[in-house]
């Protein structure tokens, strides 16, 4: 078993703002200040930008490192990219229902955009890293849930059960159990940097937030005071969630 994780690059530049202001808006990532340097964050892997004496104009042998980007909407990155004025070494393409493109950043750093079609996913199999599993009663409904109500990809397997991917780094199987009582407990904790925005758009999308008696829950059902803010709901076979507040700065 590999002994190190990757969990961030260092992009040197000889303006390091300009360059993060751009992937911030391509990726619809906000920079943020990590120490001295500024960072964006892509599903927890954190992209800085540094400025060294030693690197000036642009990179002009971007193919030596590519940063591969698994973007939820490539045709939406792309258009943001051409909004920009970006340079394309290869424009948005289809490969049997995989699409692919590789674009030049400001300073001629190449970015590879890679979005695989589900069956493709699925067949690269289970998960290397420890994952949870959750029974749910009825396997449509909980694919509907957590794809169109979460955003979260489904990715269905051959023996009846299916892959949700929270994000890039978490997965939890969701198998059939048709007489599943579900646990009293949160068996799913979603962090987000704006928890009351996160909150008024899941009500939106028709989740009914969950009170508990004695819990000092504000009229959207969300409890402040008592550690980080937290609001519960449940999915369709009343596995209980939540979403959950982080420093936005972090």
């Amino acid at each position: 078993m590999a002994t190190a994780t990757v969990n961030s690059m260092l992009l040197s530049s000889p303006d390091p703002e300009a360059l993060a202001r751009w992937y911030g808006e391509v990726f619809e990532a906000p920079p943020m200040s990590m120490g001295p340097y500024t960072v964006i964050d892509l599903d927890g892997f954190f992209v800085m930008f540094d400025k060294r004496d030693d690197v000036t104009g642009p990179n002009r042998e971007g193919a030596r490192v590519v940063l591969n980007v698994e973007p939820d909407d490539p045709e939406a990155v792309a258009g943001r990219i051409d909004a920009l004025g970006g340079e394309w070494v290869s424009p948005l393409e289809s490969r049997d229902g995989d699409l692919f493109a590789t674009a030049k950043d400001p300073d001629g750093n190449w970015i590879q955009l890679v979005r695989l079609r589900d069956e493709m996913e699925a067949q690269m199999g289970a998960p290397t890293t420890p994952f949870s599993g959750i029974a749910v009663r009825d396997m449509e409904d909980t694919t509907r849930f957590y794809r169109n109500v979460l955003g979260m990809r489904v990715l269905p397997s051959e023996m009846g059960t299916s892959w949700i991917r929270i994000d890039r780094r978490t997965s939890m199987l969701a198998y059939p159990k048709p007489d599943h009582v579900p646990a009293t407990h949160t068996v799913l904790n979603i962090p987000t940097r704006d928890i009351d925005a996160t909150v008024a758009d899941l009500t939106a999308r028709g989740v009914e937030f969950v009170r508990y008696d004695g819990a000092p829950q504000d009229d959207r059902g969300v409890m402040r005071g008592n550690g980080p803010d937290i609001a519960w709901f449940t999915d369709p076979s009343g596995n209980v969630l939540a979403v959950i507040a982080v420093d936005p700065s972090v």
